[in-house]
């Protein structure tokens, strides 16, 4: 089975506790989305609605993967630049597949998804997405189409003595 992918589906509070569900399991399987494991759900819920309170002002756009049980399985959002001389392209942002779902290929399936709502915008020509350093991110993102244009060492503190790079990848769509 494939996801199913919805580009700026109505946020009920099925979706929202969904997403927010998503995001605590991924952090705390070890995923780079923002927070470190332990997380609960309380602790990403503020950041959860900063961000869907910009997808409804119209600064980000949500992409979400539904499986075939109709539960979240996957998200992106898509965030817009405010800057007039960077509209032309967007940033991707809690690029998240369920770790139940992973080695299935549906991070991949994930990222055509998000280059197809990419693309689906008018003006838009690049994504640009963030990845922590030490996850092998860099390479998952390679082999789909995106390359490394920008490094800074240690810019990530998980802990005390536990710094990682921050890399950014860029996908021209053009």
């Amino acid at each position: 089975m494939s996801l199913t992918f919805t580009l700026d589906p109505a946020v009920d509070p099925a979706l929202h506790d969904g997403i927010l569900d998503l995001w605590a399991d991924v952090t705390n399987a070890g995923g780079a989305v923002g927070f470190v494991a332990p997380v609960t759900r309380d602790a990403i819920r503020p950041q959860l609605d900063k961000q869907l309170a910009a997808v409804a002002d119209g600064g980000m756009r949500l992409l979400v993967g539904h499986d075939e049980r109709g539960g979240v399985a996957a998200t992106a959002f898509l965030a817009h630049n405010t800057h007039r001389l960077q509209l032309h392209w967007l940033w991707a942002y809690m690029v998240m597949v369920h770790p139940r779902h992973q080695g299935k290929g549906y991070g991949r399936d994930l990222m055509a998804a998000t280059e197809a709502a990419a693309r689906s915008i008018e003006g838009i020509e690049a994504i640009r997405l963030g990845a922590r350093g030490g996850m092998g991110l860099e390479h998952f993102y390679a082999a789909c189409g995106y390359k490394e244009v920008g490094r800074v060492p240690d810019a990530i503190r998980v802990a005390p003595g536990d710094d990682r790079d921050d890399i950014t990848m860029l996908l021209p769509l053009h």
